[in-house]
């Protein structure tokens, strides 16, 4: 991989937040929604683009990315009731045929904290295969993989992400110490709404 990789980002926003009553990534959040959270972190990677995958209340979280910032890219996972896997093959199978790696953001995680992207970028440019957070040794969000990965994630299926292509990897993933607990903090129901 060359020193200057050509990175992307993807936020993951198709999910119809069930467990919340639905909407989720609408819900108010410091002044805007949830999802805004996630994607102001997506635009602060070390990346050429930010690609958001919707699904379920598809128009409004359009609408919300390209108000945030209207180079947003954003692709539609049509089947994405069928859990996390759609989502992941929409956006790798989106990607531009260049990208040397993506970043995995999940949109319900507003609280990333910033600092730790760049470290996990040079991790790849340094080798390493993918490149995750780790706080109170914890793995958390989001994650970086590399381009040798895309043929795995375009083979998941049901609700079901990254977690076992990452687990299997050994010391071909890079562990990057968080500042914070934002790394594993995300919105499942309203009362976790007040911690973020």
């Amino acid at each position: 991989m060359a020193t200057e990789a050509s990175f992307e980002a993807v936020v993951l926003a198709a999910g119809s937040g069930t467990r919340f009553g639905g909407a989720k990534l609408l819900a108010a959040w410091r002044g805007g929604v949830l999802l805004e959270g996630a994607l102001a972190a997506a635009f602060a990677a070390p990346v050429r683009g930010v690609t958001v995958v919707t699904g379920a209340d598809a128009d409004a979280v359009a609408r919300v990315a390209r108000a945030f910032n209207p180079a947003v890219r954003l692709v539609h996972a049509a089947d994405f009731a069928e859990g996390m896997g759609a989502s992941l093959r929409t956006a790798v199978s989106s990607l531009p045929p260049d990208t040397d790696g993506v970043f995995i953001f999940l949109g319900d995680m507003p609280r990333v904290p910033t600092v730790i992207l760049g470290q996990m970028a040079q991790a790849l440019v340094a080798g390493a295969e993918a490149a995750a957070p780790i706080f109170e040794n914890r793995r958390g969000n989001p994650v970086l993989l590399a381009r040798t990965l895309f043929p795995q994630l375009n083979t998941l299926a049901g609700d079901t992400g990254a977690r076992d292509i990452l687990k299997a990897m050994a010391q071909r993933l890079a562990l990057i110490e968080s500042p914070d607990d934002g790394v594993l903090f995300d919105v499942d129901e309203p009362r976790d709404l007040p911690q973020a």
